[in-house]
């Protein structure tokens, strides 16, 4: 027997199934799917079974043997291997990078480099000795001494030492010392036996006889029973119980957020919408839904009665939601609805809780993954329904290699298992409105909100005319008191800001300069916290100036605003407020997202401030205000979809006010009120706004008229990026039809990141049949040639953003 096996190696001549032996004892137990321990060169790497056969191209004495089979039961079914295949060739990237993103981090492996000793004897020079400190394998990288290190080379080439690899998962299965206690009549007799100098563990008997015949957690017996562990093995070894190290899961925290329980009975848009999706799930049909519903018209109890039809038909669901801080409201209604069934996927978790999840994924111990964008590859074998939340949104596609969107992913794996796909959003994206218009997926409305609440009235504040009146403070008036009555009712106000740290940048009032990042070609962000400046590109971070860098003039002031800035404002303006902020800085700890949401549904704040994280899914009953304190963060950004997003947020985080019983109240501030954008979310005017929209795209030909594809260089020589991105975008120009239109070379929007000048060029197509190898073709000149001179090259086949 043959297994083909794809290598833990990204590297383009690699990037294909080796042949290798299969050993006579795994011929029967070997699967495709599963990992395995193979000799790649002169080291060992593990390995992806991608098929099985009995001939190769290759002599059968060239062929080397597998070493080990790593999981007896395949972490990967048929499908998920199917379906990194397609991932690599419509993302273009490795399929080892397909299949790796398809396990948790805790799964891939650690090579560690060991030394190990043959001939102890031989070894003569005392540093080594003592670097071994009696042992004979020790990790190499414990030797930190070069001239130690020139005499291991040394011994190795004589035979004396051997370096090898060892090849281990990065995190193991957590276990749990437990002990059974031993039956009353064993214990009585035991405790005759114990010398009388022996009170302790006379004592630990008594506290037994208690317990006879439990099984119990070794740390919860000790506690109890007062006894230290030398003890309790004392007692053990003497035959009054037995201990055993049980496998065990870490289990990540359940959000305990107060959550108002949703009137089960539907409206008659949820029913109607329920029915389609029952439909088409016992259809065994692929169809992907696009439910389009308003803020608050009740999507989430649509999607958990779906779920609920398909559990009852014996399948499963997968729920994504696009960010770590919708998870635990999420999540809390879901453990609400279904219990025991739902596990939980998203990156605040740990790397061992991330891997426990998914192995009870993988074992059938739950049927509901509710997770961010990574849970769309959940290991199950049946799958009856697949949600995108919230699917406008851009954290669903992965910005590094492979470029994956999750809604493309969930509708591949639909069509496998022939089940319905949700798109739910209160703002869809232009493409998928557009595919749902044209009838490619079948569009569901909610126009009402699910309690008939009327929709919050919006203002939108000018913010020239507070300038004009002499007001410099980020609140307008109208905010400010809207805000003192809230706090006078005791009801809660959401503060929204796109930005966080204290101020957008540092300038110089007298010659006009800015500090900027030594790295990278944008401003550095002032932190109040830590009285520093930082970039949120590559991370540099440098103290405040005291003086102009330039003409060392002391008139160096912060520019714009920033959620720290805010948060102090607020604090002079309403002292006696209660403020939570929630931004990046904020939630940086495990744990952090829900336990600010569970403080503000606790209602043990009036206030809480926070960027887009806030914006979306937060459903609490006692949140009459909402302010957007800057609108046109977004607004103005060198980005195509800049108008889009900026009516989503606008739309998302005005669906916030008055979800329940209390009526709720918006106010924009802008300094662009006259802008489409702000003037339609402000009633909601979702087709209105599809409308002008899509105009604006036609004329300039953008998405969804045209597909883009973004091609990417960087270098740290300018003239060398600029030549490389001019070669390729020639090579591109000569090889696609004249029909396609490639704008560029042109440096990126931010031409410099981490030391590395960036230049790009757009290919904007309607149907280019020979794309895919062209670029192909592209990443392979640039893989053999250029890769060596210091050329990055990224080719993104759906960018969210040009940046």
């Amino acid at each position: 027997m043959i297994a083909e096996v794809i290598v833990d190696v990204s590297a383009y001549p690699i990037d294909r199934p080796f042949d290798y032996a299969v050993p006579a004892h795994l011929e029967t137990v070997i699967e495709r799917g599963s990992r395995v321990k193979v000799p790649f060169g002169p080291r060992k790497v593990i390995g992806y079974v991608t098929g099985l056969k009995s001939e190769s191209e290759i002599e059968e004495h060239k062929l080397k043997k597998i070493d080990e089979l790593i999981d007896l039961d395949p972490v990967l079914s048929p499908e998920l291997m199917d379906l990194a295949k397609k991932m690599a060739r419509e993302t273009l990237s490795y399929e080892i990078d397909a299949l790796q993103v398809m396990l948790p981090a805790a799964m891939r492996a650690k090579y560690e480099k060991f030394i190990s000793v043959e001939k102890l004897e031989e070894i003569d020079d005392a540093r080594v000795l003592a670097a071994l400190n009696g042992r004979t394998r020790i990790p190499l990288k414990q030797i930190t001494d070069p001239d130690v290190l020139k005499l291991i080379k040394d011994y190795s080439e004589r035979g004396i030492v051997s370096v090898d690899t060892a090849i281990s998962q990065q995190t193991k299965v957590k276990k749990v010392r437990t002990v059974h206690i031993g039956n009353s009549d064993t214990l009585a007799e035991l405790l005759l036996t114990v010398h009388p100098n022996a009170k302790k563990q006379a004592e630990l008997i008594r506290w037994m006889l208690d317990h006879a015949g439990e099984t119990i957690e070794a740390a919860k017996l000790l506690n109890e029973s007062g006894i230290q562990n030398p003890v309790l093995k004392a007692v053990i070894e003497k035959g009054g119980a037995t201990e055993a190290y049980v496998e065990t899961y870490r289990e990540p925290d359940a959000p305990k957020l107060l959550d108002t329980p949703i009137p089960i009975r539907l409206t008659e848009e949820q029913q109607t919408a329920l029915d389609k999706v029952k439909v088409a799930a016992d259809s065994g049909k692929a169809e992907t839904f696009l439910l389009h519903g308003i803020t608050g018209s009740g999507k989430t109890e649509v999607y958990l009665q779906a779920i609920k039809h398909v559990l009852d038909k014996g399948k499963e669901a997968i729920v994504l939601v696009p960010e770590i801080s919708l998870t635990p409201q999420m999540t809390a209604r879901f453990q609400e609805r279904f219990g025991g069934l739902v596990a939980v996927m998203h990156s605040g978790l740990s790397a061992g809780e991330k891997y426990d999840e998914w192995r009870k994924i993988h074992r059938r111990e739950v049927r509901v993954v509710v997770g961010a964008r990574s849970a769309i590859f959940a290991p199950f074998e049946n799958v009856g329904i697949i949600i995108l939340d919230e699917e406008h949104e851009s954290t669903y596609k992965q910005e590094d290699t492979p470029r994956y969107h999750a809604r493309d992913v969930a509708i591949w794996r639909s069509e496998h298992y022939g089940c319905p796909v949700i798109l739910g959003s209160a703002t869809p994206s232009l493409e998928s409105y557009a595919r749902a218009s044209k009838g490619v997926y079948t569009l569901l409305e909610l126009s009402k909100r699910a309690k008939n609440q009327p929709l919050p009235s919006v203002t939108v504040v000018d913010m020239r005319d507070e300038l004009k009146e002499g007001n410099r403070s980020m609140f307008s008036v109208q905010l400010a008191e809207a805000i003192r009555l809230r706090l006078e009712k005791k009801e809660q106000t959401v503060l929204f800001l796109n930005k966080r740290g204290f101020s957008s940048f540092v300038l110089c009032r007298d010659c006009g300069t800015v500090v900027q990042c030594p790295n990278c070609d944008i401003s550095l962000t002032y932190h109040r916290s830590n009285e520093s400046l930082k970039c949120h590109y590559c991370g540099h971070e440098e103290p405040v100036p005291l003086v102009c860098p330039e003409c060392e003039s002391e008139h160096i002031r912060f520019f714009g605003t920033g959620t720290q800035k805010a948060e102090e404002e607020i604090s002079k303006l309403f002292p006696e407020a209660r403020v939570l902020r929630m931004d990046v800085d904020t939630t940086r700890q495990k744990g952090a997202h829900e336990r600010i949401l569970r403080q503000f549904s606790e209602g043990k704040a009036d206030i809480l401030l926070g960027t887009q994280m806030i914006a979306k899914g937060l459903d609490f009953p006692n949140i009459t205000l909402v302010g957007v304190l800057a609108a046109d963060t977004t607004l103005h950004l060198a980005d195509f979809r800049a108008a889009e997003k900026t009516f989503q947020l606008m739309t998302q985080v005005s669906g916030r006010a008055g979800r329940h019983d209390l009526a709720g109240e918006v106010f924009i501030q802008t300094y662009s009120p006259e802008h489409y954008a702000i003037e339609l979310a402000k009633t909601q005017h979702y087709q209105t706004f599809y409308n002008l929209e899509m105009a604006a795209r036609k004329q300039y030909g953008y998405p969804p008229f045209y597909f883009i594809t973004l091609v990417q260089f960087s270098h740290e020589d300018l003239l060398k990026v600029a030549d490389f991105a001019e070669k390729g975008t020639r090579y591109l120009k000569n090889s696609l039809s004249p029909e396609t239109v490639i704008i560029g070379p042109a440096a990126a929007a931010i031409s410099r990141v981490n030391n590395r000048y960036r230049y790009q060029c757009l290919i904007k197509y309607k149907k280019e049949p020979k794309l895919i190898e062209t670029l192909q073709q592209l990443i392979r000149m640039y893989r053999t040639n250029w890769m060596k001179d210091g050329l990055l090259m990224a080719v993104d086949m759906d960018p969210t953003s040009i940046f």
